[in-house]
């Protein structure tokens, strides 16, 4: 319940927010909840991935992509996530999600998300998203490219990027992938 909660408040202030580009930094404030502590009382780090997903949604709707997406039955799925903790983040502590594109490849779009307190980074989290039709099959990277106004030469994806996406990749989902330990 606590994350529709935040859901609904995110989608009335983006609304209501400045505008921003695809490419601007969106800037969401939050606050830690006691719903939202593990058992060492500090923020989950499930919380994270989760506080995650409304960052996205802020950048999307403030944008206007997402109102384009949705016009078209696309909707955006997480392929893959990485998360980085530096610092906690304790109970009723007030913090600031960044998040921004920080570019595309062949198939998906990435963006990393910034947890801040102060000015200093407590989490840093970066995922790989693809964006699926409703109707099926995989929305083509030039269009998402149109819609979202990026050009690829001005947002070239870090070596670090690459090489994390290509060496986490599982196989696509009509071929194999036991579950074989070494």
């Amino acid at each position: 319940m606590n994350k529709l909660l935040r859901l609904l408040w995110l989608m009335w202030r983006a609304r209501r927010a400045p505008r921003l580009a695809p490419t601007d930094v969106s800037r969401v404030p939050f606050r830690v909840l006691p719903n939202d502590l593990d058992l060492q009382k500090h923020m989950n780090n499930g919380v994270y991935l989760s506080i995650m997903d409304l960052g996205r949604m802020d950048l999307m709707v403030r944008s206007g992509v997402w109102r384009e997406l949705s016009a078209r039955g696309y909707y955006p799925v997480v392929v893959s996530s990485t998360i980085t903790y530096r610092r906690s983040l304790d109970p009723w502590q007030s913090y600031v999600l960044e998040s921004r594109i920080i570019g595309i490849d062949d198939v998906a779009g990435y963006m990393e998300q910034r947890f801040v307190r102060d000015g200093e980074i407590c989490a840093r989290g970066v995922i790989k998203a693809r964006f699926l039709k409703k109707s099926g099959g995989i929305v083509p990277v030039p269009e998402l490219l149109e819609l979202f106004g990026l050009d690829p030469a001005e947002h070239p994806l870090p070596d670090w990027i690459e090489q994390w996406s290509a060496q986490v990749a599982l196989p696509p989902r009509r071929e194999p992938a036991p579950s074989v330990w070494e």
